[in-house]
């Protein structure tokens, strides 16, 4: 048996991250959403369906990306919704027989269909429901729950933070020791991975949830690490108040930071504020950069997206940050600003809460940022962190420049 992802129209809207990444890709708790649908279905995906300029995706350990198509019919296929988040426990039985719809809360989050049965098309994969080319199927109710919207990867990371880790600390049996010279607060275990470096002076505040530090993290002195927290392969802890919040690899984290996902490979090395936020991968924060994640009325958060701003009934949402955003030293960054992927941002004022993705500047004097001057920076930070920038990566962001420049000038 074969297991694609795909995308839906829905997270065709998950801006900013929607133009260079399948939505699999995108962090949630301590695993990517490809990473939770591979434990359900027991095996890795072979391939994730999505927007056709993606056919260039490529990331270490994630899969080929292509179209969104009809499958083969002579093989055995899984399709399951990039936006799926099945529980824990929850895994995939029921291989052989008829082909059925998995339904969780009343939604279709995917199908199975035995070898010999044609599958759903174009059209099903983008508005996956119970007639279009799937008439009839019986349906099957699986335990979890279908994200409705990009915000919710920062609303509800904190409570998948909590679940994932006491799910991994209770496999891992025994308390860990933490090095001398460090303290520990509260009852929830702190899990340090191999090669964990940790110098004296760290405090780790578990009284809200667990923390695991994955291979190869360092800790410096001068760090509060407060659980909720996961912080992943490779990444350097440089000092500040650090909580509830999940940090990918090779990043270098500064300041304070609280309720936020940053992908990986992003460097936020200075002192500043970053809150209730999502950065994807290969951003660079200028020192003091900072956002705000809460109205001076308490109101509900307005999200900025390219047809104008979105209600997300949040009190607290700060900014979502696409791959290979830069800001400027003492940028600031207003409550609900999307900044698309590709921009540098400098300049006096801030940012609009929508910035077009591979923009130079800000606001009006915002101009669209050369493809050549974009991919020359892109293979300087990639060498920086000793990663191949090679032809496909070129390529791939090739086309998502294009796809941005053709949005421009609609």
């Amino acid at each position: 048996m074969k297991l694609y992802l795909f995308d839906d129209r829905a997270t065709d809207a998950w801006h900013p991250f929607q133009l260079t990444r399948p939505a699999s890709e995108l962090l949630f708790g301590a695993l990517l959403l490809r990473q939770r649908l591979e434990r359900f279905a027991g095996r890795p995906a072979t391939s994730v369906l999505t927007r056709p300029w993606l056919s260039g995706f490529e990331e270490p350990g994630g899969p080929a990306a292509s179209p969104r198509k009809a499958l083969p019919a002579d093989e055995e296929r899984l399709l399951l919704s990039s936006r799926f988040v099945p529980s824990s426990e929850a895994r995939f039985e029921g291989r052989g027989g008829d082909p059925m719809l998995l339904v969780t809360r009343d939604e279709v989050v995917g199908c199975y269909v035995p070898a010999g049965t044609p599958g759903p098309g174009p059209e099903w994969l983008e508005v996956p429901d119970d007639s279009t080319g799937v008439g009839g199927w019986k349906a099957r109710r699986i335990d979890g729950a279908l994200l409705d919207s990009v915000w919710r990867l920062v609303a509800e990371n904190p409570g998948r933070l909590v679940a994932d880790l006491a799910r991994e600390a209770a496999s891992r049996g025994g308390v860990e020791l933490l090095p001398e010279g460090t303290w520990k607060l509260g009852s929830h275990p702190v899990m340090l991975g191999a090669g964990v470096t940790i110098e004296p002076g760290a405090v780790f505040d578990a009284r809200e949830g667990p923390i695991k530090l994955a291979d190869d993290v360092e800790v410096r002195a001068g760090c509060r690490l407060g659980g909720p927290l996961y912080v992943g392969p490779s990444t350097r802890l440089l000092g500040g108040d650090i909580g509830s919040s999940s940090v990918g690899p090779v990043c270098r984290v500064r300041g304070e930071v609280e309720d936020t996902v940053v992908l990986g490979y992003t460097n936020k090395a200075h002192d500043g504020f970053l809150g209730h936020s999502c950065l994807g991968r290969w951003v660079n924060l200028g020192a003091l950069t900072t956002n705000s994640d809460l109205k001076n009325n308490y109101g509900p958060v307005r999200l900025g997206g390219p047809d104008g701003p979105i209600e997300t009934g949040l009190t607290k949402l700060g900014c979502l940050l696409g791959d290979h955003v830069k800001t400027a030293i003492g940028t600031r960054i207003n409550t609900g600003t999307v900044i698309g992927a590709g921009s540098n941002v400098f300049g006096e004022a801030l940012p609009p809460r929508w910035v077009h993705p591979f923009s130079w500047g800000s606001g009006e004097d915002a101009q669209p940022y050369a493809l050549d001057r974009f991919l020359a920076v892109a293979r300087r930070v990639f060498e920086r962190r000793d990663v191949e920038f090679g032809d496909r990566t070129a390529e791939w962001l090739t086309a998502c420049w294009t796809v941005a420049d053709r949005d421009r000038s609609r």
